[in-house]
């Protein structure tokens, strides 16, 4: 059983570098001539200058919330789509909201990699319960199981009886989705006598994999590993594993990609080690995306990883540089927070306040300003589900009970348990 996916994770970090450098100037022009948007985004900037990482540096990072703005503007992609490159492809929209195109070839989202690096070979069976409606979840994992040999049940989200029962049936070694569902997945089948210990081994993204939800998955016998991704990019970073099947510290950065750790709201690469904004630069001709800031916060962790792939490491997810937070797999923007207050105009303040219930996440809007007897939660609540694409709980507090810092969406979640 080959250790690597390919040579390409093995070689030097020199080699690397050199070789991603040498492609981007090139990649850069052709891109700029394709997509419109980009290239007046970049107006001003000579493509083949751009040759190392000090050059790139001198581009101003493209935040989520400028290319919401332009997207807005210029319907749907903001220009920083090749047009020529949609033709037999798919579309998706994200939370934010934010359109995306899909790359052309097998595995557009190169999330093979963090499949292989968590022990998943050709042959296993992956239930995949991310969601193929609307957004691009479902697909990037999709797409790379089946590149790397797999056999795929597009699970989706919800109808966990159904998932169970399906799952007790065909029997898949592999459980693909967001950190928490697979408990839901695994209580429901203890409770309803169902037998789901075909899994063994797990990928998962969306959201944060908990140490005590991780050591849970082990104790019942699965192995499971995530991958930090992105609608843009598809997979950025992975976990590798060890012989034992525990994971090695940190996230692997994958293959064609050039990834920067900033300062939060600068365009400043960071000391090695420093917290700030990832911002990544791919080679996707489909949608070019040269320095977008990706809203999360990480690190760059010092050596190459235990399992001998040698692209840099970072810390994984460590939180965000704004507000915009994943809630259940999906992103929440505090505008979206502000549109439920616009079409309640009796709320005079929210906050929409993150929390763990068990090991699943939770989230409560709590307001101010409607009266108590007439305060109807489930009328915001179906508000709150509209807007986000999510359930939650809405409460009345007192007025003046919310702080007075700024924060309109509060994650209260403790990431190191």
């Amino acid at each position: 059983m080959a250790a690597h996916f390919d040579t390409l994770e093995t070689r030097s970090q020199a080699e690397r570098e050199t070789a991603l450098f040498a492609r981007l100037p090139g990649f850069l022009a052709r891109a700029m001539a394709a997509a419109p948007g980009l290239a007046r985004w970049l107006a001003g900037i000579d493509p083949h200058m751009i040759d190392s990482r000090a050059a790139l540096a001198r581009i101003p990072v493209l935040r989520k919330s400028d290319l919401m703005e332009l997207q807005a503007a210029n319907p749907p992609f903001g220009g920083f789509a090749d047009a020529s490159t949609l033709s037999g492809s798919r579309v998706f929209l994200s939370p934010g909201p934010l359109w995306e195109p899909q790359g052309a070839g097998a595995d557009p989202w190169a999330s093979a990699r963090a499949f292989h690096a968590a022990g998943i070979r050709a042959g296993d069976v992956v239930h995949n319960a991310f969601s193929y409606h609307m957004t691009p979840g479902g697909f990037i994992l999709d797409e790379g199981a089946r590149a790397l040999g797999c056999t795929v049940f597009p699970a989706g989200t919800g109808n966990t009886e159904m998932q169970v029962d399906a799952a007790a049936a065909l029997r898949p070694t592999v459980y693909c989705g967001t950190p928490d569902f697979l408990k839901v997945m695994l209580d429901k089948a203890a409770e309803t006598g169902k037998d789901l210990s075909s899994f063994r081994l797990g990928l998962v993204s969306g959201g944060a994999l908990f140490p005590s939800l991780r050591a849970e998955y082990r104790e019942r016998g699965i192995s499971v590993l995530q991958c930090y991704a992105t609608a843009e990019f598809g997979v950025i970073a992975y976990e590798s594993t060890a012989a034992d099947g525990t994971p090695n510290p940190g996230m692997i950065v994958n293959e064609d990609l050039i990834v920067e750790i900033v300062r939060p709201g600068t365009n400043a690469p960071v000391r090695e080690g420093e917290v700030g904004e990832v911002v990544v630069t791919g080679f996707n001709p489909a949608y070019p995306m040269v320095r977008l800031g990706t809203g999360d916060l990480s690190a760059v962790l010092p050596g190459i990883s235990p399992c001998g792939r040698t692209n840099v490491r970072i810390r994984g997810w460590m939180g965000r540089a704004d507000q915009r937070t994943k809630i259940k797999g999906m992103f929440v923007d505090p505008k979206q927070v502000d549109e439920v207050v616009r079409r309640h105009p009796e709320i005079t303040r929210a906050r929409l306040v993150v929390t763990r219930d068990g090991e699943r996440d939770a989230m409560t809007l709590q307001v101010e300003g409607l009266a108590e007897g007439a305060f109807d939660p489930s009328v915001v609540e179906a508000t709150l589900r509209e807007v986000t694409k999510l359930g939650g709980t809405v409460i009345l507090v007192a007025d003046g009970t919310l702080p007075n810092d700024g924060k309109v969406i509060s994650d209260e979640r403790d990431y190191a348990r």
